[in-house]
Order: C-alpha cells, then sequence, then structure tokens
C-alpha cells in the first residue's frame, strides 16, 4: 500500500507519515481545540481535503470487519496504524526480540494518537501473532 499512495500523490504519504496538520485554535485555557469548519479558509479546506483523500485510499484497500475498526479514526496515519495493528504478524525468520520492537512501535505511534489498547489486549495480540511451534 506504501507504494501505491506514494505514486498516487507523494504528499499524501507525508501526510500519513507525519500525521495531519488539521485546523485548530486556542481555547481560553490556551488547549487547541478543532476549528469551526465555518471559520475555514482555502488552506484550511486544502488540509482538511488531503486527509480525506488519505483517508479513502486506506478505507478503500480494507475489508468490511477492518472498517469497522476504522471508523473511530480521526487521521489516515491513525487508520493505518490500526491496520498494522490489527494485521501485524511475527515475520518468518524473524526472532521474538524483533517482533516485540516492531509491535511496540505500533503500539508507540497509537499511544501518541490517543489510541490506547489494554496491557490484556496488547498480551493477547502479541501471544495470537506468534506461530504455533512457539
Amino acid at each position: 500500500m506504501t507504494i501505491f499512495i506514494q505514486s498516487l500523490d507523494y504528499n499524501l504519504w507525508d501526510l500519513i507519515v507525519d500525521a495531519p496538520n488539521l485546523p485548530s485554535i486556542r481555547d481560553g485555557n490556551g488547549e487547541s481545540i478543532p476549528k469551526p469548519r465555518n471559520t475555514y479558509n482555502d488552506e484550511d479546506r486544502r488540509r482538511v481535503q488531503m486527509n480525506a483523500k488519505a483517508k479513502h485510499i486506506i478505507i478503500c484497500d480494507i475489508n468490511s470487519s477492518e472498517f469497522n475498526r476504522v471508523l473511530s479514526c480521526v487521521s489516515a496515519k491513525e487508520i493505518m496504524l490500526v491496520h498494522d495493528y490489527e494485521m501485524f504478524t511475527m515475520n518468518e525468520n524473524e526472532d521474538i526480540k524483533s517482533t516485540f520492537t516492531r509491535f511496540m512501535n505500533i503500539i508507540n505511534a497509537l499511544q501518541s494518537l490517543d489510541k490506547v489498547y489494554s496491557n490484556s489486549e496488547i498480551v493477547r495480540k502479541i501471544l495470537r501473532c506468534l506461530p504455533r511451534s512457539w
């Protein structure tokens, strides 16, 4: 999927990797909140449209059960990471340390986007991705 998205528009790939910079404003407490749609300028609309385009491409590539899991995702990056989490498996001839490192990179990236899985979910997922020989 990486090559496909890059071939369509490399800016889309950058948006997925770097996470979108969706329009936001500061409230009275100085916290960043989503900017109301009726106050968008042309640049805000372009950024929102790029994120929607990236989400559309990814959603078209997943099946219906995965779609239900990523439906609540805000950004294309979050959709891609949830997809990576759901499809995670141990590669052939990969040691457990490398597998765990790859898995934790996905988990940490999801946590940075406020998508948190419980410890029991993480343990069950890592155990399911191991081959039967383990």
